[in-house]
């Protein structure tokens, strides 16, 4: 089993980007072989991504710990696939997100750390830019009438 991190700062505030990240249905936006995820109740949450050129739908499970703004998650599988991220208040209006991956896939290390640092990148993003979107909206749109 190997462990892939990576930390980055985001430009929300914690609990923004914890509300965020926490609702299943947002992982299409930012993961991109991600087609659909639909909470199932519970911690289930049946997903469909693309991987390898091949649709394949599965059963996932989403933990959700509020108090310390703490995800873990995990589907079965060839390689064990599970992790985990948290969420720290940083600046006023920062976030310093952390994600851990465990995998088996050794072999591929550096294809899935980089993975994995290109999915925090867009989801930093997205995030970013759903919340631009939603704040203007709620102001009357960007013209602000």
């Amino acid at each position: 089993m190997t462990d892939y991190r990576h930390t980055a700062t985001i430009d929300l505030p914690a609990d923004e980007l914890f509300a965020y990240l926490r609702e299943p249905r947002n992982l299409p936006h930012y993961f991109p072989q991600m087609r659909e995820a639909e909470p199932q109740g519970g911690d289930a949450v049946h997903v469909e991504a693309d991987v390898g050129g091949e649709r394949v739908e599965g059963e996932a499970w989403l933990t959700v710990d509020e108090g310390a703004r703490k995800l873990s998650w995990g589907a079965q599988g060839p390689h064990d696939y599970h992790g985990e991220l948290t969420i720290d208040e940083q600046a006023p209006g920062g976030s310093r997100l952390t994600i851990t991956l465990h995998s088996v896939r050794e072999s591929e290390g550096e294809q899935v750390q980089r993975g994995l640092e290109e999915t925090v990148a867009a989801l930093a993003h997205t995030a970013v830019a759903d919340s631009d979107v939603e704040n203007a909206e709620a102001e009357g749109g960007w013209t602000g009438r």
